[in-house]
């Protein structure tokens, strides 16, 4: 049987990253990161910019983490910041266009953050 699983060099390493940052820092939510990235990729999450704006309206203070793709439909009026693993061109034109900022998970993982200020979004 074929194994299944990323098979991206750079997102097999930024698991492993992960992993360690989880353990070392007994934080659950690089641990459920990590795990929701060993899945395949065809089972892996995206999101629209149109709902992103509805959770930063919900909640305005947060640092959004999302383990897949950010996707350009619908437009941002809020400030944004979140981390995923890849953004499409015209999503990450319009965050910062909103003076929001466009991470990738791995700057945010080695980053000292309040434990309350990331939200992981499935």
């Amino acid at each position: 049987m074929k194994a299944t699983g990323p098979t991206r060099k750079s997102t097999r390493e930024l698991i492993v990253k992960l992993e360690k940052i989880g353990k070392k820092n007994k934080s659950a939510i690089w641990l459920k990161v990590s795990e929701i990235l060993s899945k395949p990729r065809r089972n892996r999450a995206s999101i629209n910019l149109w709902r992103l704006n509805k959770l930063a309206k919900k909640f305005p203070s947060k640092t959004f983490i999302m383990p897949g793709k950010v996707l350009g439909k619908g437009d941002v009026s809020e400030k944004i910041v979140i981390a995923a693993l890849d953004f499409s061109s015209e999503a990450k034109k319009k965050i910062e266009a909103a003076k929001g900022k466009a991470l990738l998970i791995a700057d945010v993982a080695t980053a000292k953050h309040e434990k309350n200020t990331l939200q992981l979004i499935k």
